[in-house]
């Protein structure tokens, strides 16, 4: 996760920079089923890294044993243009998208943030508690799903990969958030999943699940108070319900937005300035964050030998 935080913050500072050509990627709805495939392309001329991930989200997967999100991810060979490997794109999805949180939460949340809520038990949330556990000492985590029994098998099993010991399963939104210092949203929602009442001062939230204009998961009255850092501006004013409801109801406009994740790791843009403020990290998920661990993942395999060579 740590690998995996830092060339996603590499990558974010490409994006922002230029430095990456990333075609707002293709939605392919498949209302029959409940679902929709993305197609999602990304060049970073820094590090050369091209890649395209084929990702598809069907939340009624779980009635059926299989995950909400599987994906796979071709990497391409820069120079020649030749496909390099086809690898899993659901661990890489889950493990980019909890290492975004990882550097948002290093850039925004509080220095003494301690304690943790986790909204939504699904395979991301785990992502999500791996990546805030990387840049911050947590020494308390509740989680919260509308299926308990979910939020039960989340909490033990992350206590058996080495998480906090002090997890617990909260009874509701409002429980899990009430002490929190850093906030995960990890659902597939179309409406806020906790109040902004219930929230403490200077909370740091990462908003991760919503991913349409429809789907939303934080209040619009959080967005309108929090400093609001997204990883595209292009991507989540076209696609982030969390942000594009509260600019229909004029509760903010397009300026709100302070920067993009990018900016704060160049160091053009300042991320947390006080204890006391809300930071928000909106993201709906970006290529270049699959083209950058995507290439670490195809480095680590040949260093070790791994993977199978397919002639086509």
């Amino acid at each position: 996760m740590a690998q995996a935080i830092a060339a996603v913050k590499g990558a974010f500072a490409q994006l922002s920079a230029g430095q990456a050509d990333v075609p707002l990627r293709t939605q392919l709805p498949v209302p029959k089923h409940h679902g929709v495939t993305l197609f999602m392309p990304a060049y970073l001329q820094e590090t050369d890294s091209l890649a395209v991930k084929i990702v598809s989200v069907f939340p009624d997967n779980p009635e059926h044993g299989l995950p909400t999100i599987s994906a796979l991810v071709v990497v391409v060979d820069a120079h020649t243009g030749q496909p390099l490997a086809a690898m899993d794109g659901t661990h890489l999805t889950g493990l980019r998208t909890g290492a975004a949180s990882g550097a948002a939460t290093d850039l925004l949340a509080r220095r003494d943030a301690r304690q943790v809520a986790i909204l939504g038990a699904g395979t991301q949330g785990r992502y999500q508690l791996q990546g805030v556990c990387a840049v911050r000492p947590v020494s308390r985590v509740w989680v919260y799903d509308p299926v308990r029994a979910r939020a039960e098998q989340h909490v033990a099993e992350m206590k058996k990969q080495g998480g906090p010991a002090d997890m617990w399963v909260a009874t509701s939104p409002g429980e899990a958030v009430a002490d929190a210092d850093i906030v995960c949203t990890a659902t597939t929602s179309k409406t806020p999943v906790f109040r902004d009442a219930d929230l403490k001062p200077g909370v740091h939230i990462n908003g991760i699940g919503s991913y349409t204009p429809q789907m939303q998961e934080v209040d619009a009255t959080t967005v309108a108070r929090a400093k609001v850092v997204v990883d595209s501006r292009q991507a989540c004013l076209a696609e982030a319900g969390d942000l594009i409801v509260p600019l229909q109801q004029g509760l903010i406009t397009e300026q709100h937005i302070h920067a993009e994740l990018g900016e704060i790791v160049l160091g053009r843009k300042p991320g947390r300035e006080t204890d006391g403020e809300v930071t928000f990290f909106k993201a709906v998920g970006n290529a270049v964050q699959d083209a950058a661990v995507a290439r670490l993942v195809l480095q680590a395999a040949a260093e070790k030998g791994l993977g199978t060579t397919v002639e086509l």
